[in-house]
């Protein structure tokens, strides 16, 4: 099944414009999955909006609530939100640049891969694809994609570029309170070598294929056997009721980025070592 793109836009690097796709780089459908089943009549179980007192009702006559306490919502029509123009709903600046390592993983969410969509935008794509490998750098910018706007995190990725979602600083839980309680000392020496041993003896590259996902194998194999057993139940689920962007194209690459480090304060300076404080986890007094 061929991938589908769930974003379209350009990744821009100042006056440099990239048009470009995502897709995930995840599949959801590795796994076992079920579907809930009315087991007398051995029909799918459906989900219908209701309002009490009046059942079903009609999606269009459904409206955005936000809670202002009290019980109270203020209402909002969908086409009011969709209407808010944000220029990361289809461009996506890279705005800083920090070391690959700098990012602490809990702020890592989900992955994307960055594709060029046409030949013209591949020779951009390469430029920025090897200019962050040589500088071993990761890229930071925001979009917007199904409703929100995420703060992403782009770097090399074998012949292309991955882009990751990275949660905001307010969506990380303090981790103080929960480690409060764990005494502040040092561990015993006898301990920690024979600990350090086994770490070093069980040390080795990564490998994802060397782990497998046990309950999903179990799983199947019960299935299996299920299917081969006549006597287990089954049910006949019926008939449930109810272009890309134009983009920039890169005439004259080398002259945009000149252009662009001219725009951007002249000649090519070193960057500061710190451009901006980096993303770290939340000091014990907010």
């Amino acid at each position: 099944m061929a991938s589908r793109a769930v974003w379209k836009g350009q990744l821009r690097l100042s006056l440099v414009a990239i048009p470009v796709e995502l897709h995930a780089a995840t599949k959801s459908g590795a796994r076992v999955s079920f579907r809930q089943i009315h087991g007398p009549s051995g029909k799918p179980v459906k989900y219908e909006k209701t309002v009490a007192g009046m059942g079903p009702i009609k999606a269009e006559d459904i409206l955005k609530g936000y809670d202002v306490g009290d019980g109270d919502y203020l209402l909002l029509d969908p086409d009011e939100i969709d209407a808010i123009k944000l220029d990361t709903k289809k461009t996506l600046e890279l705005v800083q640049f920090v070391d690959q390592s700098e990012i602490p993983p809990l702020y890592y969410n989900k992955p994307y891969y960055v594709v060029p969509t046409d030949d013209l935008a591949e020779d951009a794509y390469r430029v920025v694809r090897d200019a962050l490998r040589a500088e071993k750098k990761t890229a930071l910018g925001q979009l917007t994609m199904r409703g929100r706007e995420y703060l992403c995190a782009i770097r090399p990725c074998g012949d292309g570029l991955l882009l990751e979602t990275l949660r905001y600083e307010d969506e990380i839980r303090e981790a103080d309170p929960l480690f409060a309680s764990i005494e502040d000392a040092p561990s015993d020496k006898d301990l920690l070598e024979v600990a350090t041993q086994l770490i070093q003896r069980k040390s080795s590259p990564f490998n994802a294929e060397a782990f497998r996902d046990h309950y999903d194998k179990a799983l199947r194999d019960l299935i299996k056997a299920k299917r081969k057993n006549r006597k287990t139940p089954r049910a006949k689920a019926g008939d449930d009721d109810g272009g890309r962007p134009s983009g920039t194209n890169v005439v004259d690459l080398m002259s945009a980025l000149k252009d662009s480090l001219k725009k951007d304060g002249g000649n090519a300076k070193a960057p500061a070592k710190n451009p901006a404080r980096k993303p770290r986890a939340k000091p014990k007094s907010a």
